[in-house]
């Protein structure tokens, strides 16, 4: 397995294109997507927990009941979310790709990013949908990524190619995520693309079993979002023999999707609203995997961590006290911690108690753009890992006019 480049175009049959079409206020940034397969693919998706959900996703889960979907057509810059004809612009949204692309609207996906309850205008949108036309293409995939930005600071894309059954295959994907990041089942906007062959219920298993330890394991502000997923789809066009089983290909095809998953994880927490550092916690010596993923996220999401990373604070208490209050089952008397970073590991706990060390050396390390925060249960053999990033006062700046 390789890195390569093309996001959702890395993989054959799809096209991809970003316009501007009016949603946004602003004159320059792109607000509508679209990534189209060239023959129907198969289709798998997780969704928001929360209970207000936006109106997409109804949608969307109603048009890939069958397992197959050949579009995604997203906006950005404001979120058809609590909005009273919010499932009628985003089946009107369906109905304007269907007519543009030449394909049934009951295959396309619809997904909506940005401000929450403000009303949204479908008249940009189809106004938008024939430069999407005019412009799709199978190098369109940085147009698509920018599109789907909102406080995004950076593009988020990945790709990757690798074999099933002796076949060459690809797989791409591209994210939306700065701020409310704190998923459960999903939360953000992630469109992946394959090539590989897989049936609809192989997919959805993948798909299902891998977000549990990528995208569930992310927090930037511990905001569960109310709009966002993420989708496959898999359009069988490398020619490889169908995944239909629990075999050794869909073990391949498993270790593509998580590979795709944890750089897009790493991207979005590393681009996190305000941020300054990728924070990554691993959880070693748990007794069993919901604990180790427990430990992990509740550091991640201790808003006093992150913003003792922020100011390079060597403060491990604070790490101490998030796997505290985190309802795992741990032994307090055995836990380990180091901070680590390409400046070097520091120890400074060491069985539940402060151990000396070299403010100095501390501040080296967590000066550093990506910080590693190790934790060792010493209790087990289980093991996880979770991403976030530091709490800054940019962070407060972006949210306190992000509306108007």
């Amino acid at each position: 397995m390789k890195i390569i480049n093309g996001g959702v175009c890395a993989a054959k049959g799809f096209k991809a294109a970003g316009v501007r079409c009016g949603i946004r206020k602003t004159q320059t940034k792109k607000d509508l997507a679209v990534v189209v397969s060239d023959v129907k693919a198969s289709a798998a998706a997780v969704y928001t927990t929360n209970l207000v959900k936006g109106a997409p996703l109804a949608v969307t889960k109603k048009h890939i009941e069958d397992g197959f979907a050949q579009a995604v057509i997203c906006n950005s810059g404001n979120a058809n979310t609590c909005n009273a004809n919010g499932i009628e612009i985003a089946e009107q949204m369906s109905e304007l790709v269907s007519k543009q692309f030449d394909i049934k609207a009951e295959d396309v996906v619809v997904a909506s990013t940005g401000v929450i309850g403000q009303p949204l205008d479908i008249e940009p949108i189809a106004d938008g949908i024939p430069m999407l036309a005019e412009q799709l293409s199978y190098e369109g995939n940085d147009d698509a990524a920018e599109a789907i930005m909102t406080t995004d600071t950076v593009k988020k894309q990945v790709a990757v190619e690798f074999e099933l059954g002796g076949k060459v295959c690809h797989m791409g994907g591209m994210a939306k995520g700065s701020g409310m990041i704190h998923p459960n089942m999903a939360t953000m906007l992630v469109f992946i693309t394959t090539d590989a062959a897989i049936s609809p219920e192989m997919l959805k298993k993948a798909l299902s079993s891998d977000i549990a330890d990528t995208f569930n394991m992310v927090s930037v502000d511990g905001d569960t979002s109310t709009n966002d997923m993420v989708v496959v789809l898999a359009n069988g066009l490398a020619q490889n023999k169908e995944v239909t089983e629990d075999d050794g290909d869909f073990a391949e095809f498993m270790k593509a999707l998580n590979t795709i998953n944890v750089q897009l994880c790493r991207m979005i927490a590393g681009d996190g609203e305000g941020a300054t550092k990728l924070l990554e916690c691993k959880v070693d010596g748990a007794k069993t995997k919901d604990t180790a993923k427990t430990v992990a996220k509740s550091v991640i999401t201790s808003s006093l961590t992150k913003a003792a990373m922020f100011g390079a604070d060597a403060n491990w208490g604070r790490v101490l006290c998030a796997i505290g209050y985190s309802g795992a089952d741990v032994d307090v008397n055995k836990i380990d911690v180091s901070f680590e970073s390409a400046k070097g590991k520091l120890d400074v706990c060491k069985n539940g108690a402060g151990i000396e060390f070299s403010e100095e050396f501390a501040k080296e390390v967590l000066l550093e753009k990506e910080i590693n925060i190790l934790v060792s249960l010493n209790d087990g053999n289980a093991e996880a890992t979770a991403w976030g990033c530091d709490l800054t006062y940019d962070y407060v700046k972006i949210n306190g006019d992000y509306r108007t």
